[in-house]
């Protein structure tokens, strides 16, 4: 914890109000601009780029960085939000760059940043200083557009290539102490019935670092596809998504995101809500709410999250039900109980080589919400 941040966290907990960590909700966001302009009012600071890109003003950085002590500005950029600080202003300084929000890249763009990397490799923060772009946006631009991407299928290779990176990127991140303990687990069987936790097989991964092994696919389609294996493997009874369990899986997530009552999609826990549809991991369940408001709610871009899941559920709900009453009259037609999630498995048992060329899991989006 920062020395800045106990006054604030002791407010918090007076109130009964837990520190979050995590994506940040619109409410925070309106509430990092506020503190920001208010900032700004109090100092006489001229706008957000010099209060939070103080070094690219070096004439005027020696004031600056005086206005912002004299004023607290650490304690003042947290203001009503229950995060460390510097959280915070990380995420403050991502809203406020101008270098972030520039629209789409031309061609004229998207040519001098192959130029620069050709002369500069993967130093992103220099590329993006040199076309006025930050970092994050240069490196992502790169990876959609590089030339040795493939797109379409997956084939044989390349899925072998992503199992093995995705071992390798979770094993190189793991601390000596646990690289230890999986040492002494091989030593006492040689066998290899290693295991891993539950939640190190989708969090944390470096996906740049993922992509760079692969090599024929950037890191959206690395994750993309390292989610599709990974509900597979770790679902031992079939598929969640087919047929009347697909429908029954549509009607748990619409009725438990109902139940929660949350004003902002980051404040969903989607490691808990993935166990009303089964052992599988969170990025999925996220997946399948995604194309579930795609089909189902018109103009969904338009709506804030509670209009969107009072349509799913005043609207949809009751025609997926109706669906699910009417395929369960037919003889022989049963719904598969949702597993419960497993918190350790085998490393043989997610990171084979077996082909997984089964496909994705099918699913009747366009008609689904629709009354029959």
């Amino acid at each position: 914890m920062y020395r800045d941040d106990l006054g604030r966290f002791k407010e918090f907990k007076a109130q009964g109000i837990a520190i979050r960590f995590g994506k940040f909700s619109a409410k925070e966001n309106k509430q990092i601009e506020k503190n920001v302009q208010e900032f700004l009012s109090l100092t006489g600071i001229e706008n957000a780029d010099k209060l939070l890109y103080t070094d690219r003003y070096p004439e005027e950085k020696s004031a600056i960085t005086e206005l912002k002590r004299k004023h607290a500005f650490r304690v003042h950029i947290g203001k009503g939000i229950a995060r460390p600080w510097k959280l915070v202003y990380y995420r403050a300084k991502k809203m406020f760059d101008v270098n972030n929000y520039k629209g789409r890249y031309s061609q004229g763009d998207t040519e001098k940043l192959k130029a620069y990397h050709s002369l500069h490799g993967n130093d992103w923060k220099k590329i993006g200083a040199m076309v006025a772009r930050s970092s994050l946006s240069v490196a992502l631009k790169f990876s959609q557009i590089s030339s040795q991407r493939n797109h379409g299928a997956w084939n044989k290779t390349e899925t072998q290539r992503l199992i093995k990176a995705v071992e390798e990127v979770i094993l190189k991140k793991m601390s000596p102490q646990e690289m230890e303990e999986m040492d002494s687990q091989l030593q006492e069987n040689p066998e290899g019935r290693l295991s891993i936790v539950r939640e190190k097989l989708y969090k944390g991964i470096s996906w740049v670092e993922v992509e760079a092994k692969v090599e024929t696919r950037n890191w959206m389609q690395c994750k993309s596809k390292w989610t599709e294996i990974l509900t597979k493997r770790m679902t031992t009874c079939g598929f969640v998504y087919r047929g009347v369990n697909a429908l029954q899986a549509k009607i748990n997530l619409i009725e438990r995101l109902y139940e929660i009552n949350v004003e902002d999609a980051n404040e969903i826990d989607w490691e808990d809500l993935a166990s009303a549809i089964g052992d599988v991991p969170p990025s999925y369940v996220q997946t399948k709410f995604y194309k579930l408001k795609a089909a189902c709610v018109p103009f969904w871009q338009r709506k804030t999250f509670p209009e969107i899941i009072d349509h799913l559920y005043n609207t949809s709900l009751p025609v997926l039900k109706e669906k699910l009453k009417k395929k369960m009259a037919r003889k022989g037609t049963r719904i598969q109980t949702p597993t419960a999630p497993k918190q350790v498995f085998l490393f043989r048992d997610i990171f084979h080589s077996e082909d997984d060329s089964e496909g994705e899991d099918t699913e009747e989006q366009s008609s689904c919400c629709t009354a029959p």
